[in-house]
């Protein structure tokens, strides 16, 4: 009885990481494009571009992640105080029998 309990506890935790390794790619490429935003954001070089400039920025920079987002998801807002950066997208991640849709909402710079 107890090597069964054993069989089954660690059946659960393969399962267990095997659900976290797939969910940690799209967390991980989100924390990616958070920190390149927070550098745009906050870089004294680019305060005097365009928002379109911030815009192409990010989502080039999104795109080589490989994350399904594109211009029009990009919000740039100017302000004395800086600039705010704001993208919304969501991956699909497809499981065994489920299929999940992760939203994400990076954003970085002065409101």
């Amino acid at each position: 009885m107890a090597r069964w309990r054993l069989a089954a506890g660690i059946a659960v935790l393969a399962a267990l990481l095997g659900f976290c390794a797939l969910l940690f790619r799209p967390y991980y490429q989100n924390w990616k494009l958070q920190t390149y935003m927070e550098e745009v954001a906050f870089d004294a070089n680019r305060l005097q571009q365009p928002e379109g400039a911030f815009v192409a920025a990010v989502a080039n920079k999104a795109s080589e992640l490989g994350l399904p987002a594109g211009m029009d998801q990009v919000r740039v807002r100017k302000s004395e105080n800086g600039v705010f950066i704001e993208m919304r997208y969501f991956v699909r991640v497809d499981l065994l029998l489920y299929t999940v849709d992760l939203h994400f909402r990076p954003s970085a710079g002065a409101r």
